[in-house]
């Protein structure tokens, strides 16, 4: 049985202070996403200080991805059940701990370990802070509200390499991390003055074993994805870890479908413009995903930029979204969120084309152009694709909705890294002749080659979105012309 308490929308007092409780969500949205990618930027600088190749060095950053996508359904499940709001606060606490870890870690294999730590909390308030904006904003402010989020929630995604860049410059790579400090209390001490009490909750038990084999299928899918990469795909224990994934997966559906509580609630996706917003989120994510992997190389590599100025560079597209992402989101409480998705998916389209043109020796001002592009696109995007995720759902199931949203952009994070190196890996092997795992001293035009290919595969990932938002829309259309046929 659920238990609905009342209404945040009723309260005069919440309602008065909602923009200041979005506030406090975006801050740890910012930070929490901000961490999947800042430290793409500070790889090559770890790679030369600890004398590791690339392949190893990404698990700083995959295995963040990885312990998120392990949790975060459990976490959105259990905000349904004793609050989002109180899942969320105590997230805050441990992402801050997770961050004073990395911050002081020594070796790989600590800052690996406090980065799981990190992305334990960051997982919390990822699973439950769009649900908790659904349940305060009324519907005529939902979609603004939504995609002020999606604005942090692609904005720090996207930010990590530009802000990293100065940050490393600056005061070193630890900082990245420790800078999450200060400005993770004061948001911790905001919240627990504006946040509400939970009134939404659904009276249900945890769901173990789902829990358990979801956790394990992540982390045998990704465990046999990346280190394929460094080991090859055709070694007998990345198969296996492969083929145990598969199996998994197929376990966790069977046991979803016949539990009365599951922790996937698979009858979400019986809605088609849920799971196609779904499906495109998880697309976008994974192409900028492939941009935020390779930009920085190239950047520092290619043009010798420091990573100072690098991180300037790459700003662009951050800036841009900033920009762009609030006016889709109150545009689309105006006329829809549909035209607004495919126009953004289409300016990605070009971006990404564009960036699959430039070379060692492309102008500043073409590889900004580019960027900003990319980043005007996703600021389209965004927003508007939050709001249609978010609005399919009734209130009991926020916290699940709003986890599955934050699941498959993780996914999508960490399937953009697996094919962004992937195909890096695949092509630059091939140029020179043997395997490899790192950039080629003095072949820049090996790199340059597998980036290409890399850039011309996200271009083909983001057009497929655009064709499925495309279909949506006549879709649309259609249905909209049977109704006023039939008033007729």
């Amino acid at each position: 049985m659920n238990s609905i308490l009342g209404n945040y929308q009723e309260d005069a007092e919440i309602q008065k202070k909602r923009w200041l409780i979005l506030i406090v969500l975006n801050l740890f949205t910012f930070m929490s996403t901000l961490d999947g990618s800042i430290v793409n930027i500070a790889l090559p600088v770890l790679s030369k200080q600890m004398g590791l190749p690339i392949a190893q060095i990404e698990w700083v950053t995959t295995g963040y991805l990885m312990a998120i996508c392990a949790a975060i359904l459990f976490f959105g499940k259990l905000g349904d059940i004793v609050g989002k709001i109180r899942i969320f606060k105590i997230g805050t606490v441990i992402f801050i701990i997770g961050s004073l870890l990395c911050g002081l870690s020594s070796s790989l294999p600590f800052l690996i370990v406090s980065r799981i730590v990190q992305a334990l909390g960051a997982s919390m308030t990822m699973a439950n802070s769009q649900g908790i904006i659904t349940d305060i904003f009324p519907a005529n402010e939902r979609g603004k509200a939504l995609g002020l989020i999606g604005t942090f929630v692609s904005l720090g995604s996207i930010a990590g390499p530009s802000l990293g860049g100065i940050i490393i410059s600056s005061m070193g790579w630890e900082y990245i991390f420790l800078v999450n400090i200060p400005i993770g209390l004061f948001a911790i001490i905001m919240g627990w003055k504006v946040l509400p009490k939970d009134l939404v909750r659904v009276k249900a038990k945890i769901d173990v074993p789902g829990s358990s084999l979801f956790a394990l299928f992540i982390v045998t899918l990704f465990a046999g994805l990346l280190l394929g990469q460094q080991y090859g795909y055709n070694n007998i224990w990345i198969i296996s870890s492969l083929i145990t994934a598969a199996v998994i997966l197929v376990l966790f559906l069977r046991v979803e479908l016949i539990r009365s509580e599951p922790l996937l609630q698979l009858s979400l996706f019986k809605n088609v413009s849920f799971s196609l917003s779904i499906l495109c989120g998880f697309l976008v994510f994974t192409a900028n995903f492939c941009f935020n992997i390779i930009a920085p190389f190239y950047a520092q590599n290619m043009l010798d930029l420091s990573p100072h100025y690098a991180g300037l560079l790459l700003m662009l597209l951050p800036i841009c979204m900033v920009i762009v992402s609030p006016l889709s989101g109150a545009l689309s409480d105006k006329i829809g969120s549909e035209l607004l998705t495919f126009a953004g998916l289409i300016v990605m389209v070009i971006a990404q084309f564009g960036l699959a043109n430039l070379h060692a020796g492309s102008s500043l001002i073409v590889v900004g152009t580019w960027i900003a592009m990319l980043g005007i696109g996703s600021g389209l995007f965004q927003s508007p694709n939050n709001s249609l995720v978010m609005s399919q759902v009734p209130r009991t199931q926020l916290g699940s909705a709003g986890s599955v949203n934050s699941l498959v952009r993780n996914i999508g994070m960490v399937v953009g890294i697996t094919v962004a190196t992937t195909i890096l890996f695949n092509v630059m092997s091939r140029e020179v002749g043997y395997r490899v795992t790192g950039l080629v001293p003095d072949r820049p035009d090996v790199f340059l080659t597998g980036m290409h290919t890399v850039f011309v595969t996200s271009a083909c990932i983001c057009l497929a979105a655009a064709l499925l938002t495309g279909w949506r829309m006549y879709q649309s259309q259609v249905v909209k012309r049977r109704i006023v046929a039939k008033e007729e």
